[in-house]
């Protein structure tokens, strides 16, 4: 709920001119990112000194891949600072959900540009360490402070686990240059250290992004605002994983173990990931759930060989964010204005909220691989690298899983709870919100339905340019 109880209640809420400064930090930020997409050319490396008796400087490398996270951080992040001002408005508490929100986004700009390995560790963490403050937010409940504690005890561990396969690693190469471990890698035998590097390095990245047996973190951290949950669960945090494996690909991809480890735990997780979300009432959780499914599929896709592969990762990223953001807000949204998120209490909402109809069923559509959307861009690329000689059967059959409830969950958040009427519908008084509630998820909708139409946009960004 938006209006969650406070720490302090008597602290004074924030006023209009401090919502606007703390908008326009993402948005500057984007409009940086734009200028550098523009007129830099990929890969920019910036590099100073910092300890340098350690070996470690700060080193950031921007390519195609880190400008994609980039281009999904600070824009889903612009409009996750404008729908946080409207759905905790009065929130005595919002201020310090922007400071932490800003906090995160600055960790996320490290991480994907960070070309050394304890500088992309020192970050990792950060976003860990700022995840743990954000899912517990509303830390005067219970079920926060244990969402927050098992998410930061999960994510925590596994963190430990990439500090030590970090350490090996850089060790064992002599460096602690991403790029240039990734490009002497492919010209190494498999070693018992190196081996040992990649199988903690793994742990690391699959507790981060919610994979088998790691997920069951990602659908309790529900407890969290939906501002956050649009933010870390969907758009960036959870994606971490996935970028670090995407990164590391190109040096160890040749490797069996690498290989299989991806596609096994991504598969496996992708179709249990959807199988639960069928069994989910809470709209959040079902979002979720189907969340994890797409992080599966993600890690399945950077295991398999080939150009389409690559490719399909970057089309899947983008698509999600502009898929799945909208949908968060769409079900903070029904909660801001029914006072419930369990579909079976909910039906026929588009009389009381239009507004929020619209962006669920253009993101909807999207989510369900319907074209004339950028979902059904991204749907068709992961079709042709499924395709792959190289692809084991249950893989295609996860996968298989995977889209098919994919579209019944875009149902679920798109046309049943505003179009169906269960027949007792326990909201009345549902209404719509204001225009900081409305706006986020039809801007990030409509941008989906604009790349579908117009995919050129993009494809230079996600086709090229990548490690």
């Amino acid at each position: 709920m938006a209006q969650a109880s406070a720490t302090n209640p008597d602290a004074p809420p924030m006023g209009l001119t401090s919502k606007a400064f703390f908008a326009l930090l993402p948005l500057a930020a984007l409009v940086c990112v734009l200028w550098l997409a523009v007129q830099v050319s990929l890969p920019a490396v910036w590099s100073w000194n910092w300890v340098p008796a350690l070996g470690v400087s700060l080193d950031f490398r921007v390519d195609g891949l880190s400008l994609l996270m980039l281009l999904m951080i600070t824009g889903v992040g612009t409009a996750v600072f404008v729908y946080a001002g409207g759905y905790l408005h009065g929130h005595p508490q919002q201020r310090r959900l922007f400071v932490l929100l800003t906090l995160f986004m600055i960790a996320m700009i490290g991480c994907v540009t960070a070309d050394n390995l304890i500088v992309l560790f020192l970050f990792w963490e950060m976003t860990s360490l700022i995840s743990f403050l954000l899912v517990g937010f509303n830390h005067e409940e219970a079920g926060s402070r244990k969402s927050a504690q098992q998410a930061l005890l999960v994510t925590g561990t596994g963190g430990l686990a990439l500090l030590a396969g970090f350490i090996v690693l850089g060790h064992t190469m002599g460096t602690l240059s991403v790029s240039t471990i990734v490009a002497q890698l492919p010209a190494l035998e498999p070693t018992p250290a190196l081996t040992t590097a990649l199988v903690l390095i793994l742990v690391g990245a699959f507790t981060k992004s919610a994979q088998f047996p790691f997920h069951f973190w990602l659908p309790n951290a529900m407890s969290a605002p939906t501002p956050v949950s649009a933010y870390l669960h969907s758009a960036t945090m959870v994606k971490l994983g996935v970028y670090l494996l995407a990164r590391l690909d190109p040096g160890f991809g040749e490797w069996a173990l690498w290989e299989w480890a991806l596609k096994g735990a991504g598969s496996v997780t992708a179709a249990w990931g959807m199988v639960l979300a069928l069994r989910e009432r809470d709209l959040k959780r079902i979002l979720a759930w189907s969340t994890v499914a797409t992080l599966g599929t993600l890690v399945m896709l950077v295991g398999l060989r080939g150009e389409g592969a690559t490719v399909a990762v970057g089309a899947l990223l983008l698509a999600h964010a502009l898929y799945k953001a909208p949908l968060f807000f769409v079900a903070g949204n029904i909660d801001h204005g029914t006072g419930t998120r369990v579909i079976d209490r909910l039906g026929n909402l588009r009389h009381a909220m239009p507004w929020t109809a619209a962006a669920a069923l253009i993101a909807g559509a999207s989510m369900a691989g319907m074209p004339m959307s950028f979902g059904y861009i991204a749907k068709d690329i992961i079709l042709s690298a499924k395709g792959a000689d190289d692809v084991f059967a249950f893989a295609r059959a996860a996968n298989t899983v995977f889209g098919a409830i994919a579209v019944a969950v875009a149902a679920v958040a798109a046309i049943r709870v505003f179009w169906r009427h269960p027949g007792n519908n326990e909201t009345p008084e549902a209404h719509e919100g204001g225009p900081a509630l409305v706006a986020p998820p039809l801007v990030l909708a409509l941008v989906g339905t604009v790349l579908g139409v117009f995919p050129f946009f993009v494809q230079d960004l996600i086709a090229e340019g990548w490690p």
